[in-house]
């Protein structure tokens, strides 16, 4: 028993993915118990996910994966992703290794680059994650390897004694939805701010729209007095809560508006803050 179980957890955190390519009696089957074995048809395939200061081959690749996304220069992506340490902010990389269908060419190994995840610690809460840097490779998206992803994550947080992730998104927030995140409250991600700053500053970069900054000044008297203004007429009923369904699962209700946020980033656009227990 103890040799099957430091088999299963091999497979999930091994540094390589030099791993059995299909099991017997899983035609079929779809993905074993652990998620990390899939058959579709006659090919089959082997996910792993992998710290990227473990796969430092890996740099140049996840580099040009988070570039073609997001821009920004090659030095500045290579200097960020350096810094991936098992002492957080950790750079996962999701790998798949090659069925007999897709021989790997010279190049790209026996591994193809699917998928990569940051993680850093949240200020005052030792035991959440703060998720970003999502992004599955653009060849292989709507094939459900952005859910394997983050379910992976998810697994390789717990196993470490984390209990809840944090993130931000402008548009994706019915995915997060989907796979389980409600919305939640801005929080300080340790990787980008130093823990001594206090959480209201923080809040200066998420605040909600019409909140205007204290004014010191004297309001101006006006010189003659205001018209008489009718009464008010009666306000219309608030309206019926909007629902949104995303592949088939209820993603909104009265209590989750997943349209609208009451907060902003630092360029003022629209950002949903979310979280989920693990």
């Amino acid at each position: 028993m103890a040799e099957k179980q430091n088999q299963a957890l091999r497979l999930v955190t091994s540094s390589g993915c030099f791993l059995p390519r299909c099991c017997a009696g899983t035609e079929g089957t779809g993905a074993d118990s652990s998620g990390q074995v899939r058959r579709m048809g006659s090919m089959s395939e082997e996910l792993t996910l992998v710290p990227l200061h473990q796969r430092p081959e890996l740099l140049e690749a996840c580099a040009k994966l988070l570039g073609e996304e997001w821009g920004k220069s090659r030095a500045s992506r290579l200097h960020t992703l350096q810094r991936s340490s098992d002492a957080f902010p950790t750079c996962l990389l999701l790998l798949r290794s090659r069925g007999p269908a897709e021989a790997p060419t010279a190049q790209e190994g026996p591994c193809q680059l699917v998928g990569h995840v940051r993680l850093s610690r949240v200020a005052s809460r030792p035991h959440d994650l703060f998720v970003e840097s999502v992004v599955v490779a653009r060849a292989l998206r709507g094939q459900g390897y952005g859910r394997r992803l983050m379910e992976a994550t998810e697994r390789w947080a717990r196993a470490r004694g984390f209990s809840c992730l944090h993130l931000t998104t402008h548009d994706k927030q019915h995915f997060y939805a989907h796979l389980g995140f409600v919305l939640g409250e801005p929080v300080q991600s340790v990787a980008f701010l130093s823990p001594a700053i206090p959480a209201k500053v923080l809040r200066l970069f998420s605040t909600s729209p019409g909140t205007a900054t204290a004014v010191t000044t004297r309001p101006r008297v006006p010189s003659t007095p205001p018209p008489h203004l009718p009464p008010p007429a009666v306000p219309p009923p608030p309206p019926l809560p909007t629902v949104v369904w995303a592949r088939g699962v209820l993603a909104e209700s009265s209590g989750q508006k997943l349209l609208e946020t009451p907060h902003r980033d630092a360029k003022g656009l629209p950002i949903f803050w979310m979280k989920k227990d693990i």
